[in-house]
């Protein structure tokens, strides 16, 4: 078995469980921007994020996609859980958003896990808990909330997951995260700059101190 890994943490009361999922799994390495699973695609296995993060997207019937929730190490896609389980189609698109290794466990592992390990049924429960209250924020931003207050909050979250001030990202990428035209963002972010709330470099915003404090 691997140690020190974010899997031996993440099941620390069950070593056994950790070695079936390094048994079985299948690990891969993927760069920023690359795509892990796609709408409409089969789901044949889970992912586990060992290292990096994940973006998962939903795109509606007019083209927009609207970013769901961000999957970072040790966490899984409980969308896929679902759809792999059940045997759907999947309804979201995986996409790497900071280089990642990636550990594929064959969906049909994962029913046996949830009967033979309670720890493996608890660490399901704990995801679809979290992104349910992930996407009731979704909804509430896309409801209530003004384009530029989303715009300041997605920047914030994706500070928070990388630790850094500085996001590599494009207008684009952050438009079509949002649902909305490139145009907009552009104008929203020129505007923050000039507010003093972040400063925009070629492919990359750094927020300042002032939008967090």
């Amino acid at each position: 078995m691997q140690n020190d890994t974010i899997l031996s943490s993440e099941f620390s009361s069950s070593p056994e469980l950790v070695e079936k999922l390094y048994q079985y799994g299948i690990t891969k390495n993927y760069h920023q921007g690359d795509i892990i699973l796609d709408e409409n695609a089969s789901i044949r296995s889970i992912p586990i994020v060992m290292k990096g993060m994940l973006k998962v997207i939903r795109t509606e019937e007019d083209g927009r996609e609207i970013l769901l929730y961000y999957i970072k190490a040790g966490e899984s896609c409980i969308m896929s859980f679902l759809g792999g389980m059940h045997n759907e189609k999947s309804i979201v698109k995986a996409e790497i958003e900071e280089d990642a290794e990636i550990l594929f466990l064959p969906v049909d592992k994962v029913s046996l896990f949830i009967k033979e390990h309670p720890e493996w049924l608890d660490y399901i429960f704990r995801l679809y808990h979290k992104r349910f209250e992930e996407l009731l924020d979704i909804i509430n931003a896309i409801a209530f909330k003004k384009v530029d207050e989303r715009l300041l909050n997605l920047l914030q979250k994706k500070s928070e997951l990388t630790g850094s001030e500085t996001i590599h990202t494009t207008h684009e990428q952050l438009a079509n995260e949002l649902g909305t035209a490139r145009v907009v963002v552009s104008r929203l972010l020129k505007q923050l700059e000039e507010d003093g709330k972040l400063m925009l470099g070629r492919n990359k915003i750094t927020l300042l101190k002032a939008l967090n404090s």
